[in-house]
């Protein structure tokens, strides 16, 4: 597996971007320079060319406690600034600096010139700063964060305090800071797909400047060594190199089999020197459709997903530290999934790479909510362009993951499709578009739960609180007629007719268990069982009831962790366990009816 150094010491100073990792790097994590800034005018006060008032713990937000600052009231603007001395040995080199995530409007200054802007709370962001080795430089951010607005933010409150499913807000820096040194023609982000039927990985490979007179040259290698070499010139945008595996070196990415390959990419001159390196790594593994089943190198696979969305009590959206997230796969494997689904929040690259490397099946999922907090206004239309453009940085980000075996643009657009919007019809439909335009290779559901709007989708689901396993047998007894239970909103029908698509229910459970929870206390769940005995009956019977049914290709329980009040958890929210785990997982171990197909 490949490998970077880390830095001891330095909160999150593991490698962020461990599909593209290159030798040389400097972590910006740590304390900088922090000030809030309530009426949005720092910019005109001269925070841009002053020291700032506080300090602050990069990269947890200023509303964590990890980040030292604690602020959970609105920010609707605030500030950082650091200085950084550039190494030396970066001489006659590019430097680029770069935020993985900055909540929500960004603008990032370097010795008061501004050098990016960037809207959108989840995918990196990359600034050249030239040739500046040696130099000292002073590093400004201003990330807004205006609450009124609405923007995809995700299970993030609206309002002053936590309530129901939503949770307390991530204001700026939340992922790592970090500069790398790259030559004035550099690799970008390696694009690789896995080929199951001609067994080789695919890299298409791109370029930062201009790869006049060089070669690409890939290397292929698993635990023994080399299994293939490719090498070409580089002759358009995107180079391609077939890296083919023989069969006696072929194994298989799959559900509880990790199995990967790591592959070193140089760029190289007419002499054979190389210009630029870089390590990464793939999986062999392929997704397909055949009928109602998804099936996972050729097999029906009963996805038996979990609902995880991601968030700590000390670092809100941020893991506290990279065991954390090594943890949260292995709670939820612990008891009985095999995979989760992503909701509400894109996560990091990190803990993408541990669900490849443990063989943890995922569907990412857009952070869609926030379009409507506040009503229909001109903010939903303005807005179009930025969903459709955060979501396809997500997908380029995110594409080479062979954990990722399926998408989710959107989830339970029923403000899409009411009269008091208009217009917004189109945002299903483009976010789609743009997903199937950049990845033909997994399946895509258009809208999670309801307002299903793409004909043709390739999956078809549902939302599915029911707790009697008696009545959600007969809700589901329509699927095998092609007549599935499908969710309302206001009383009215807001999916287009189902059409034959694999089918599963992505949320179901949602039992609130907390046997120290008090009437009034404001704790929130979909049901709550009058004991632990109860609890374990429910859980047992909702899941017979769908790995029972042959039309049904997976499912996803609500959820694996409590968040702040709501306490749908298998687990709490410091991640102890509420139940006996090897209950829970027996009771998902049963064959499922679609697995025999």
């Amino acid at each position: 597996m490949n490998t970077a150094k880390t830095f001891p010491g330095v909160p999150r100073g593991e490698y962020p971007r461990p599909q593209m990792v290159r030798s040389e790097w400097l972590c910006l994590n740590g304390p900088w320079q922090f000030e809030i800034d309530a009426g949005d005018s720092g910019l005109e006060r001269g925070l841009l060319n002053r020291g700032l008032k506080d300090r602050i713990t990069v990269p947890f937000c200023p509303e964590s406690t990890l980040s030292g600052i604690g602020q959970t009231d609105f920010l609707n603007a605030v500030w950082y600034k650091r200085e950084v001395e550039i190494p030396a040995a970066w001489k006659n080199q590019r430097v680029l600096l770069h935020f993985q995530a900055i909540d929500y409007d960004s603008t990032i200054w370097v010795n008061g010139q501004e050098v990016a802007r960037h809207r959108g709370g989840f995918a990196p962001i990359t600034c050249d700063l030239g040739t500046v080795a040696g130099q000292k430089l002073t590093i400004t951010v201003r990330a807004r964060d205006d609450h009124r607005a609405a923007k995809p933010k995700g299970k993030q409150s609206a309002l002053h305090d936590n309530y129901g499913c939503l949770y307390t807000r991530t204001t700026g820096i939340w992922q790592t800071v970090w500069m790398e040194p790259v030559p004035a023609v550099s690799l970008g982000r390696p694009r690789l797909t896995p080929d199951v039927g001609n067994s080789m990985i695919r890299l298409e490979q791109s370029f930062l400047g201009s790869p006049k007179g060089l070669s690409l040259r890939a290397v292929l290698k698993d635990k023994q060594g080399p299994v293939s070499t490719a090498q070409c010139a580089v002759a358009d945008f995107a180079t391609r190199l077939d890296l083919p595996i023989p069969a006696e070196r072929r194994k298989l990415w799959q559900a509880g089999e990790g199995n990967l390959y790591d592959i070193d990419i140089q760029l190289l001159d007419a002499k054979g020197k190389v210009i630029d390196e870089i390590a990464s790594y793939a999986g062999l593994r392929s997704v397909a459709i055949d009928g109602k089943a998804i099936r996972i190198n050729g097999k029906s696979v009963f996805q038996r997903l979990v609902l995880d969305q991601g968030y700590y009590a000390d670092g809100i959206l941020t893991a506290p530290s990279e065991q954390a997230l090594i943890d949260d796969i292995q709670l939820s494997l612990d008891a009985g999934f095999n995979g989760a689904r992503l909701h509400q929040k894109v996560f990091e690259e990190r803990f993408l790479y541990h669900c490849d490397r443990m063989g943890y099946l995922v569907w990412g999922e857009f952070a869609d909510w926030g379009s409507s907090d506040f009503g229909p206004n001109e903010d939903h239309q303005k807005h179009d362009s930025t969903y459709i453009t955060q979501w396809l940085e997500v997908i380029q980000r995110d594409y080479s993951h062979p954990a990722i075996i399926g998408w989710c643009p959107l989830n339970e657009c029923w403000q899409w499709v009411t009269d008091r919007i208009k217009g917004l019809d189109d945002v299903i439909w483009g976010m789609y578009l743009a997903t199937k335009a950049l990845d033909s290779t997994r399946p895509v559901l258009d809208a999670s739960g309801y307002s299903h709007r793409v004909r043709g989708a390739d999956v078809y689901d549902c939302h599915d609180y029911e707790q009697d396993p008696v009545k959600l047998a007969a809700k589901h007894a329509g699927l095998a007629q092609d007549k599935p239970f499908v969710n309302t909103t206001y009383e009215r029908q807001t999916s287009i007719p189902y059409a034959g698509q694999p089918f599963f229910v992505s949320e179901f459970g949602g039992m609130g268990w907390d046997p120290d929870a008090k009437a009034g206390d404001g704790n929130w769940g979909y049901s709550r069982p009058k004991s632990i005995e109860e609890f374990y009956e429910r859980f047992e019977g909702l899941c017979k009831v769908l790995l029972d049914d042959v039309n049904m290709f997976g499912y996803c329980y609500t959820q694996l962790t409590d968040v702040y009040q709501e306490i749908n958890g298998i687990y709490r929210f410091d991640r102890r366990p509420k139940f006996d785990m090897d209950r829970i997982r027996c009771a998902q171990e049963r064959p499922a009816a679609i697995e025999s197909l």
